[in-house]
């Protein structure tokens, strides 16, 4: 369970009797001005009540529920803080543009006299006012200016599946974010059947494009955050959407045998890439957008990159509106939602068959009160409209008013950053965006020295150097991950596409230094005690065939033109991932020669083919090359079919230079 509204109830004093007023009297608003009001004294109980009426509900950064008396935990505001005391008004500044706002009424009462405000340094316009910058936390300010702060418990499938279904929009879409440096380590299994998320559409072009469960329908997007850790260039990265969608198809499974995948984006917020198409797509649809995704993959920072901001008083035209869920935005923000509109016929008619219950015709009401799209309304009055009842039982926490440019969440690296779920509306109520905390990853900094764990996140991208593991070799990452070989007769090449330092040593110094019973140069930076909890992980096989892409010229059509079955040499490969550190690329080449047992299954087209656990020929005695990796518990490792990351780094081009002049020492001689 994570920090949701219901957990407020558990800070209240029992002795106080005021401490239980503090936490409730922040929740519910008062609809009249407070601002009247002179804010009690400090001394008094009164003035935190005073104060908790004033801050924000929950933390713009983290989404905690405002509190302040666990110094701790997420959402405490400290009354003394300068910041704060500001944002409560308490304090006065004397900026120039209050000086300028003093000028310009005093010549403006002042008329007769036909003076210039310019020609006292003051504008003749005042400055536009922007959206009031919300206070956050002091758990979001020492993440951002120390990089200092406790995480929070981590939530279920099951509490974000409660959740979802607490929100009383009818179109609803799940962004399902993974991250590309562990690429698809990341992808949540079984996330379609937890939360009754429509089929993903086959390749049938007769195929039904939604579903409707308990009159909703949910819809599912895969984004691929931080892509710039794949390849230096964006073409690059998109000649990778075909890798992309056949690695997703394996780790999806059954749920993926058929589907299209056509809803896949593959974005880079750190290069701007794909993100304007992600939020013109949110913007299109409306409806209610859910973040979802495992901790450190990048949802916080793509949020406030797809978030359509400045868009509060948009005139929204209904030709422009490609998707139901948009138009039935629109129609549910004018009140005059049709009966017969050509979408819920469309949806009526595709899942008549599969629904029991009937849809109702009449489209549930956003969490906002209704506001018309051709109207301006002062900021009170919208604030007003826009309050919702605070529900102590609630995992989803109320909306709070609408702003053209919102405080964005904090983004950091500390596992478990937003605490609860965090709410931005947009467009005048046509739809929201939902930051949800992320699930449980894997633990693997619990075993590394707190000084190096920020170097665990893989933040840009490497460009490694290939590193040649010879029979009797292993390669340690860290000092504490090693990768040895399992066939004592074969080279493997490997390409460390890891945040932390790779070192290439033999495979006793590895053990020693892995077990920390030898003294080592080498930097590990695991815990003292770590070498008790290593085991292995695993044997992983190089399975997949990449001769035709490591042959270069002499297999390609306008060159050498030899096909891949009369050399007398397999190519294969794999790459290991390390859970959110990145990935190893491992390549061998196997003799026709001396490998008939390996080079027969590959003839039969390898990429489709699963090649089984056997590593030993009981026959001939060969053994399949492969490596074993050892780790902490033996856990945090993968395997999938290879990227060749190495080829768009091998293949770069050297600087182009003119050709040089002719010498002339012996044209003056002629």
């Amino acid at each position: 369970m994570f920090f949701s509204p219901r957990l407020v109830r558990i800070l209240s004093l029992k002795n106080s009797r005021c401490s239980q007023r503090f936490l409730c009297s922040s929740r519910y608003r008062l609809q009249g001005d407070s601002t009247s009001i002179s804010p009690p004294s400090r001394d008094t109980p009164e003035f935190n009540i005073w104060a908790l009426e004033k801050l924000p509900r929950q933390c713009p950064g983290c989404g905690a529920p405002s509190q302040i008396i666990n110094k701790q935990g997420p959402g405490f505001y400290d009354l003394r803080r300068h910041a704060i005391r500001k944002y409560l008004g308490l304090t006065k500044s004397n900026s120039k543009r209050d000086y300028q706002d003093i000028v310009r009424i005093a010549l403006q009462k002042s008329a007769s006299l036909n003076l210039d405000p310019e020609a006292f340094g003051v504008p003749q316009t005042p400055h536009p006012v922007y959206d009031k910058e919300i206070v956050k936390c002091c758990r979001c300010r020492n993440l951002l200016n120390h990089r200092i702060g406790i995480p929070i418990q981590h939530p279920s499938i099951d509490s974000i599946r409660d959740t979802i279904d607490e929100t009383s929009y009818k179109y609803n879409h799940i962004y399902h974010v993974i991250d590309a440096a562990d690429f698809p380590m990341s992808v949540i299994p079984g996330l379609q059947s937890f939360l009754n998320i429509a089929p993903l559409r086959s390749k049938n072009r007769r195929a039904k494009t939604g579903k409707f469960y308990n009159n909703r329908i949910t819809e599912i997007s895969f984004v691929i955050t931080r892509s710039d850790l794949l390849a230096p260039l964006k073409e690059q990265v998109d000649s990778m959407m075909p890798y992309l969608q056949l690695t997703l198809r394996d780790a999806l499974g059954r749920s993926a045998d058929g589907a299209r995948l056509g809803n896949i984006h593959c974005v880079s917020v750190k290069r701007d890439w794909w993100t304007k198409e992600l939020k013109e797509n949110v913007w299109n649809r409306g409806g209610a957008g859910w973040m979802i995704g495992k901790l450190n993959v990048g949802k916080s920072k793509l949020f406030g990159s797809i978030f359509p901001k400045g868009r509060k008083f948009s005139v929204m035209d209904d030709e422009n509106l490609s998707s139901p869920s948009a138009k039935s935005s629109l129609q549910n923000l004018e009140g005059n939602v049709d009966d017969n509109t050509n979408i819920e016929k469309d949806y009526k008619e595709e899942n008549s068959e599969e629904v029991n219950e009937k849809v109702p015709d009449n489209i549930e009401q956003t969490p906002e009160k209704q506001i018309s799209k051709n109207i301006n309304l002062e900021d009170s009055e919208i604030n007003d409209m826009s309050v919702e009842t605070f529900d102590p039982d609630s995992l989803l926490p109320p909306a709070p008013p609408e702003l053209n440019y919102p405080t964005m969440p904090i983004v950091s690296d500390l596992p478990g950053t937003t605490a609860s779920p965090i709410r931005l509306i947009f467009g005048n109520g046509k739809g929201e965006l939902i930051d949800l905390p992320g699930l449980k990853r894997g633990d693997l900094d619990s075993h590394v020295k707190p000084e190096y764990q920020s170097t665990l996140i893989m933040t840009s991208r490497v460009e490694p150097i290939q590193d040649s593991i010879k029979p009797g070799q292993s390669l340690l990452l860290g000092g504490f991950i090693r990768i040895t070989p399992t066939n004592p007769d074969i080279t493997i090449l490997a390409y460390a596409f890891t945040s932390i330092e790779s070192h290439l040593t033999s495979t006793l110094k590895a053990i020693g230094t892995q077990t920390e019973t030898r003294d080592s140069a080498v930097l590990n930076i695991a815990l003292p005690g770590t070498a008790s909890k290593i085991a292995s992980a695993g044997k992983f096989l190089l399975k997949w065939d990449v001769t035709k892409l490591r042959t270069g010229p002499v297999t390609a059509r306008d060159a050498g033109r030899v096909s891949v079955e009369k050399l007398p040499y397999r190519v294969i490969a794999t790459d290991i991932l390390v859970e959110g550190c990145g990935w190893v690329e491992l390549v061998a080449q196997v003799s026709k020669r001396n490998g008939d047992s390996i080079i027969k299954p590959l003839s039969l087209d390898s990429e489709d083919k699963d090649i089984t656990q056997e590593v030993e020929n009981q026959e001939t005695g060969e053994v399949w090359p492969g490596v074993e990796v050892f780790t902490p518990h033996g856990k945090y490792i993968s395997a999938r079919r290879p990227m060749n990351a190495w080829s768009f780094i091998s293949k770069k081009q050297g600087r182009v230079e003119a050709r040089p002049r002719r010498p002339v020492a012996g044209h003056n001689k002629k």
